[in-house]
C-alpha cells in the first residue's frame, strides 16, 4: 500500500476545502437555521411531537442526513471529475498508484468533509432543541458509513460525467427527492397505509430511519434492515468503483 499517494491525495483535496473553510462553515448553520425557523417554528407549531419526540429535535437526524449525503456526493464527484476536466488524470493513472489508493484519497477526503458539515449541523441543532443522543456509537458508526458510501456513489457519479451539468443531475433530482420523501421530516406512520408500503420502497428510509433510532430509540423500519441496506449500498459502490478501473469506463481513452 503506497501511503505516501494517499496522503498527497487526500492532502491535496483537503487543501481546496480549507481554502474556503469559512464558507464551508458558514453556509451550513445558516441553512441549518432556515430549516428550524421553516419546518421548526411553522410546522412544529402544528405537530409538536412525532412518537414520543418535539418535532424540533425529530427533524434533526433527517437533516443531517440531507446535507452529509449531498455533500459526500459533491465533495467526491468533483473531486474525481475535476482532473478528467483537466486531464490530470491521466498523470495519475500512468503514477506506480494502484485504483485501490486512488478512492482512498478522494472518498477519503469527500467523506471528511462531509462529516465536519455533519458536525457542524449536529452543533448548531443543538443550539435550537435539546439534543439527546441514546446511542452515541451507532450514531457515529452511521454518520461515518453514510459519509463514506456516499463518497463513493460521488466518486461513480464523478467518472461518470461528461459535464458540469451531469455532476448536479443525480443529486438534485434523485437523491435530493428521495431524502425529502424518505422519512427527513416526519414519520411515514404518519402517511396513509397504501404510501407507507410505497415509501419502504425508498432506500433512504432505512438509513434515515437507523441514524434516527441511534438519537432516540424509534425508528420506521427495524434497525437490522438499516444496517443491512447501508452494508449493501456499500458494497455495490464498491464494486462499480472496482469494475471502473479494471475496464477503464471513462477514464481512459
Amino acid at each position: 500500500m503506497n501511503w505516501q499517494a494517499i496522503r498527497s491525495i487526500y492532502t491535496f483535496e483537503m487543501a481546496r476545502f480549507f481554502r474556503t473553510l469559512t464558507q464551508s462553515f458558514i453556509s451550513p448553520v445558516i441553512s441549518t437555521s432556515l430549516y428550524f425557523v421553516v419546518f421548526g417554528a411553522a410546522i412544529g407549531s402544528r405537530i409538536q411531537e412525532v412518537d414520543g419526540v418535539s418535532y424540533g429535535a425529530f427533524i434533526v437526524p433527517g437533516l443531517i442526513m440531507l446535507t452529509v449525503m449531498t455533500q459526500a456526493i459533491s465533495n467526491a464527484s468533483f473531486g474525481i471529475y475535476f482532473p478528467k476536466f483537466m486531464g490530470t488524470i491521466y498523470e495519475l493513472l500512468s503514477a506506480p498508484v494502484n485504483f485501490l489508493e486512488i478512492v482512498l484519497g478522494y472518498v477519503g477526503a469527500a467523506a471528511t468533509k462531509a462529516l465536519f458539515i455533519g458536525v457542524v449541523i449536529l452543533i448548531t441543532s443543538a443550539f435550537f432543541v435539546d439534543l439527546q443522543i441514546m446511542h452515541p456509537f451507532a450514531m457515529v458508526a452511521f454518520l461515518l458509513l453514510t459519509c463514506v458510501s456516499f463518497s463513493l456513489f460521488g466518486f461513480i457519479i464523478g467518472i461518470w460525467a461528461q459535464n458540469f451539468e451531469q455532476l448536479q443531475l443525480i443529486p438534485l433530482l434523485v437523491v435530493t427527492p428521495l431524502v425529502f420523501l424518505g422519512g427527513s421530516f416526519y414519520s411515514i406512520s404518519m402517511l396513509p397505509p397504501i404510501w407507507q408500503t410505497v415509501t419502504l420502497f425508498n432506500p433512504v428510509v432505512y438509513l434515515i430511519s437507523g441514524f434516527r433510532w441511534a438519537f432516540f430509540g424509534i425508528s420506521d423500519v427495524p434497525i437490522g434492515l438499516s444496517l443491512l441496506a447501508i452494508a449493501a449500498f456499500s458494497g455495490l459502490c464498491l464494486i462499480a468503483v472496482w469494475w471502473i478501473f479494471k475496464s477503464g469506463w471513462r477514464i481512459r481513452k
